[in-house]
C-alpha cells in the first residue's frame, strides 16, 4: 500500500512538472520566444553599395540600369527605362542581396518582417504579403530536412550560390501557391548615406568612420587592367590613411582573408563561402573600392527586423562597398565620350567597350558630363553603353 501511494505521488509530481513545462512553453511562444531545447538560429548577410568621387562626395547613381542578373522567378517592381526618365531611380545607396537563413531542429511556423524606412524594396523571393514600407512575408514555415525542390532556370545567375548552405528550407504560401527556397531574399535602393566616407589625396586613400562604433576590418582593393592589389586595416574607430595598393597579387589569397573576416563576424563557413561566390565577379571588377564590415547597430537602424517567435540567436553581417571614381577612371570615360562624339565607326566601338567595362559606375560620370556640355551624343553613349552592359 505504501509503495502504491509513493508511486502515485511520483506520477502526480511528474505530471505536474510536465504540465508546468508545457505551460512555460506556451507562455514563451505567446511572448515570441523559443525554447532552449529547440532553438531558432537566424543568420543574414548582405551588401550596401555607395559611389563617391575622388573628393569623397557621394554620388547619386542608378543601380537599376542594365539587365538584371536575377532569375525570372524573382519578384520585382516595374521601373521606367533610363532613357524615358533620366532622373528616375537615382539614389545614394544600393542594398544588395540580403538573404536570411533559418536553422532549427524541427518544423516551425514564423512571421518575418524587415522594415526599410529610408528606402524601397525592389526585388524579393519568395512572394511577400507587403513590400511598400519594407518587406513582410507574413506567416511561413521552416522545415528542416524537407526536399530541396527549388525553382531554377537554365541561364547562369549570381542568385543560386546562396543556396549552398545547411540552412533549413522555407515555405511561403501566397494565393493558394506554395513557394520554397533555402532562404528569404530581398534587395532595395535608398536615399541614405552610410557613415563611412572615402576620398583620395594624391596616392593615399583616406577612410573616415563616423558611425561612433568600431569597424572591425577595412579592405582597400584596386583592379587596374586586370592587375589587382589590396591592403587591410583593423579596428578602425575614426580615420585611417592607406596607400593605394601595389598590384599583381592573386585573388585567391584575398578570398581566404574575406572568408575568415566573415566567419569571425558569426557566419557559418558555408554561408561565408556562398556570399563570396555570389559577389566575386563584381567585388573584384575594374576599379578602386573600400570594403568594410557595417556595425550591427547601423544595420539594425537601416533595416529593423522582426521575427516571431523570437530567435534564440540572430547574426547579421553586412559588407559595405564604397566605390571610388578615381581621376584615371573619370579621364578614361571622358575620353571615350569624346571618341563617341567624333562619330567614326571605330571610335564608337572603342567608346562603347570602355563604358561597358565600367558598367553602371560610368553612368554618373557621363551624366555630369552631359549636364555640363549639353551634348545629346553623350546621352546616346550612356544608353548604348550602360543600359546594355553585361
Amino acid at each position: 500500500m505504501y509503495k502504491l501511494m509513493k508511486r502515485s505521488i511520483t506520477i502526480f509530481i511528474l505530471a505536474a512538472a510536465s504540465l508546468f513545462t508545457m505551460a512555460a512553453m506556451a507562455i514563451a511562444i505567446q511572448k515570441g520566444e523559443t525554447t532552449e531545447n529547440d532553438p531558432l538560429i537566424v543568420h543574414e548577410w548582405g551588401t550596401f553599395t555607395t559611389l563617391s568621387g575622388a573628393d569623397g562626395t557621394q554620388h547619386r547613381w542608378n543601380p537599376l540600369i542594365g539587365p538584371s542578373e536575377l532569375p525570372g522567378f524573382v519578384y520585382g517592381r516595374k521601373y521606367q527605362r533610363q532613357g524615358d526618365c533620366p532622373k528616375c531611380n537615382l539614389t545614394l545607396a544600393r542594398m544588395e542581396t540580403p538573404v536570411l537563413y533559418f536553422y532549427t531542429g524541427s518544423e516551425m511556423e514564423l512571421s518575418v518582417k524587415v522594415d526599410f524606412p529610408q528606402g524601397t524594396i525592389t526585388e524579393w523571393y519568395p512572394e511577400a504579403s507587403e513590400t511598400r514600407v519594407g518587406i513582410d512575408w507574413g506567416r511561413l514555415k521552416v522545415v528542416p530536412g524537407a526536399p530541396e525542390n527549388f525553382p531554377t532556370e537554365q541561364r547562369k545567375s549570381h542568385y543560386y550560390p546562396a543556396r549552398e548552405t545547411d540552412a533549413a528550407p522555407v515555405f511561403v504560401s501566397s494565393d493558394e501557391n506554395i513557394e520554397a527556397e533555402k532562404f528569404l531574399f530581398y534587395r532595395g535602393i535608398g536615399d541614405f548615406s552610410l557613415p563611412l566616407t572615402v576620398r583620395l589625396s594624391g596616392n593615399q586613400v583616406i577612410v573616415r568612420n563616423s558611425t561612433g562604433h568600431e569597424i572591425p576590418q577595412i579592405i582597400l582593393f584596386e583592379n587596374r587592367a586586370g592587375q589587382s592589389g589590396w591592403s587591410f586595416a583593423n579596428s578602425v574607430r575614426d580615420e585611417v590613411v592607406l596607400a593605394r595598393p601595389t598590384l599583381g597579387h592573386p585573388i585567391e589569397s584575398l578570398n581566404c582573408g574575406l572568408e575568415e573576416m566573415l566567419i569571425k563576424q558569426g557566419l557559418y563557413e558555408k554561408e561565408a563561402r556562398a556570399m563570396i561566390k555570389t559577389w566575386q565577379d563584381s567585388w573584384f571588377e575594374e576599379g578602386l573600392r573600400v570594403y568594410y564590415l557595417v556595425p550591427r547597430k547601423v544595420i539594425d537602424t537601416l533595416l529593423p527586423i522582426t521575427i516571431r517567435p523570437r530567435p534564440h540567436e540572430i547574426t547579421r553581417v553586412f559588407v559595405g562597398r564604397a566605390e571610388i571614381i578615381t581621376p584615371e577612371i573619370e579621364q578614361e570615360i571622358q575620353n571615350a565620350a569624346r571618341q563617341f562624339i567624333a562619330g567614326a565607326y571605330d571610335e564608337h566601338n572603342l567608346a562603347l567597350k570602355t563604358v561597358k567595362r565600367y558598367g553602371r559606375f560610368a553612368e554618373p560620370i557621363l551624366r555630369e558630363m552631359m549636364n555640363r556640355e549639353r551634348n545629346p551624343e553623350i546621352w546616346k553613349l550612356l544608353l548604348a553603353g550602360v543600359s546594355n552592359s553585361d
